[in-house]
């Protein structure tokens, strides 16, 4: 391969085999090529290329991703398509872009004729995109003509001005640390501004570097830390969606309703104050249960089931027999929290801690039907004030296991 003319950065011709520019670089370009294990002028390595190109121009301000405007009749990636050609080293190269603007591409590749490349839909974000694109080159897939590479470069779809060097310079550094990128002088100042929007200090521009593109990774690390990274934190994010549109509803549920003096109902109204963003309903555990089983069917997930008339469970076995016989169970877990207000001065806290102790029990029981059960106990009767302060410390207590369903807490006695 001829090296490209003094001061140009257009890529050069392609040619049969990989070679520096002469002369000091040469050097340099064969030393490097020794210390990835191979004789100057060839490329031992399995390298692959993905281009992440699903943006949508918002940044230009123009309706044509920038990627796919026109540079004399040409789209802009073609060009970029045809850089990376020219290296007769990079085996593959995918390209993600979105279902919208798949034909498009094809019809780039088409009509100027790209090879070696492959197309995967990109996805919402360009690290979703890059990782599709990992993903492409990992998976064995039936007919597939791409196989997994021992280094993979990252380059953006439009920036079509990449030498053969500055690639070969990032894949061998990244085949000996793993990773790998292109690096610039700074050239603009960068500052740091105070609290009061003032300037604190600027770097020192002699001392730091832009990290650029191309870059290159281990194929098995890049993959690797996707899968970890990427991956669960999109699992983490879907879940907390879940979590928190699941929590939207919180039914109180109680063995009497007439009597508003009734501790449960004191519950209830310290439960829509402290909880304003929250629906809260109550029901109660009447024979018939039609006003609740109404609420089981139109999906209410979160119930505090009030017990005060006695310290077992009978009013909290009432509710969870209930919610067994629904579906309500196969789509989310459904949070149940028992909650008991005692006076230890009539009866002996250790004949109220043992029965209260059959939670656990029931509380495994029910986790098989993807029900999950806490205790929650409050001091009964107290003056006005440490009341008030009990109820705000158990309703904190039942939004936390509301918004979290902690399964590690499953079966625990919660004291507010």
């Amino acid at each position: 391969m001829e090296a490209a003319p003094p001061g140009s950065s257009r890529p050069t011709e392609p040619g049969p085999c990989l070679s520096g520019q002469r002369g000091a670089d040469h050097a340099a370009s064969a030393s490097l090529q020794s210390a990835a294990g191979t004789e100057p002028g060839r490329h031992p390595l399995a390298v692959a290329a993905v281009l992440p190109a699903g943006g949508c121009g918002e940044r230009m301000g123009v309706p044509t991703p920038k990627q796919f405007c026109p540079i004399l009749e040409r789209p802009l990636i073609s060009y970029t398509l045809q850089a990376l050609e020219r290296v007769c080293w990079i085996k593959d190269i995918v390209v993600a872009v979105t279902g919208e603007n798949m034909e498009v591409m094809k019809s780039i590749i088409q009509k100027y004729q790209h090879k070696r490349i492959s197309l995967v839909e990109a996805g919402v974000t360009r690290h979703r995109s890059i990782f599709n694109g990992l993903k492409a080159l990992a998976e064995d897939q039936i007919n597939s003509k791409l196989s997994k590479p021992e280094v993979v470069i990252i380059h953006d779809a439009v920036r079509p001005f990449v030498e053969e060097d500055v690639l070969l310079k990032v894949v061998t550094a990244a085949k000996e640390h793993g990773a790998a990128g292109a690096i610039r002088p700074l050239v603009s100042t960068v500052i740091s501004p105070s609290a009061d929007g003032c300037l604190d200090y600027s770097l020192e521009r002699a001392r730091h570097r832009a990290s650029e593109m191309p870059q290159a990774f281990l194929f098995d690390v890049i993959y690797e830390a996707y899968q970890q990274v990427t991956y669960k934190r999109d699992l983490y994010a879907a879940e907390s969606i879940i979590k928190e549109r699941i929590s939207q509803e919180i039914c109180v549920v109680m063995d009497t309703k007439e009597d508003n003096k009734h501790i449960g109902h004191l519950l209830e109204e310290v439960l829509k104050s402290e909880l304003n963003h929250v629906k809260v309903t109550s029901e109660a555990l009447c024979h018939a249960g039609r006003h609740l089983q109404q609420i089981i069917l139109d999906q209410c997930y979160n119930f505090v089931c009030v017990n005060v008339m006695t310290s077992d469970f009978q009013e909290t076995q009432k509710l969870l027999s209930m919610l067994e016989e629904s579906n309500l169970c196969i789509l989310y877990p459904v949070v149940v929290v028992s909650v008991h207000f005692l006076d230890f001065k009539l009866v002996p806290p250790s004949q109220k801690m043992e029965n209260l102790m059959k939670i656990r029990e029931f509380a495994k029981e029910v986790k098989e039907r993807n029900i999950l059960l806490y205790g929650l106990l409050i001091s009964y009767p107290q003056d006005d004030q440490k009341l008030q302060e009990s109820l705000r410390q158990g309703a904190i207590i039942i939004a936390s296991l509301i918004k979290e369903r902690n399964s590690g807490l499953i079966g625990q006695l919660l004291i507010a």
